[in-house]
């Protein structure tokens, strides 16, 4: 099977970056790129979640054009290239996949999983912490779910779900105090812990906390917009017991589907 294809977009991002190219790409670095990067994996994930594959094809090749951008960027400053990128990659497979490309055998999903780990622990014997690694550009609460995850792997796990609920109860009540106490920095310190034990609840229970949150959003933007499709005067008018009796009327709505 040949990637005819793949050989062209390769050489045609080399010709966009050369100086006979264009003038924006040419003055692009990884710093300038780094929102697109993230803008592309969000809108490739939005991609995914609509199962559009037409749409999903699309933003899968806007994700590798950050790819090979920043491939090629680094090759023109002499750091590697595309091919250094596939080449650490395969080997990084094939090491963390020994159960495949070589002779140990496993029994289950988490036998995978826990080789997995401990290759890359191997692998990268610079890491002193468990919490080393973690991403400081993700999404707070996707870094929430990471470190949470890395504590349980060491040992660090609360008993009893019953433990975890009188932990979130208990940070409930310092937050009020915080409240109190009109101490901005403190109220802050303490709606941290709340959204924290959140994430602990959602993960003792196999919840993806992000996934979670998405879901929400998209169920409250929902909600929101038929509250305004129904209105009979502008939101701002209304009441909170006009705003209660809408809310619901739009909820019912979504739920019947009207």
């Amino acid at each position: 099977m040949g990637y005819e294809n793949l050989d062209k977009l390769i050489e045609t991002v080399r010709t966009l970056r050369s100086p006979q190219g264009c003038e924006w790409d040419r003055a692009q670095t990884h710093k300038s790129l780094r929102p697109n990067m993230l803008e592309e994996a969000y809108e490739a994930v939005d991609a995914m979640d609509s199962g559009d594959m037409k749409h999903l094809k699309e933003e899968l090749g806007d994700v590798l054009l950050q790819v090979l951008l920043h491939s090629q960027i680094a090759d023109d400053e002499g750091e590697f290239n595309l091919d250094d990128v596939a080449k650490g990659l395969n080997e990084k497979l094939i090491h963390r996949h020994p159960h495949v490309f070589g002779d140990v055998k496993v029994s289950s999903t988490q036998d995978i999983i826990d080789n997995w780990d401990k290759l890359k622990k191997e692998e990268k014997p610079h890491r002193k912490s468990a919490m080393d690694g973690i991403s400081k550009s993700q999404s707070a609460l996707m870094s929430a779910q990471k470190i949470s995850k890395r504590a349980v792997k060491q040992g660090f796990e609360w008993p009893d779900e019953n433990t975890l609920y009188e932990c979130i109860y208990s940070e409930f009540e310092e937050f009020k105090d915080a409240v109190k106490e009109k101490n901005t920095e403190h109220m802050e310190e303490e709606m941290g812990d709340i959204l924290f034990a959140a994430v602990n609840l959602a993960r003792w229970n196999k919840i993806d906390a992000e996934q979670a949150l998405l879901k929400a959003n998209k169920k409250f933007t929902a909600r929101f917009r038929k509250m305004e499709e129904l209105a009979e005067k502008p939101l701002e008018e209304y009441d909170f017991r006009e705003y209660d009796i809408l809310w619901k009327r739009a909820k019912e709505c979504i739920s019947h589907n009207y």
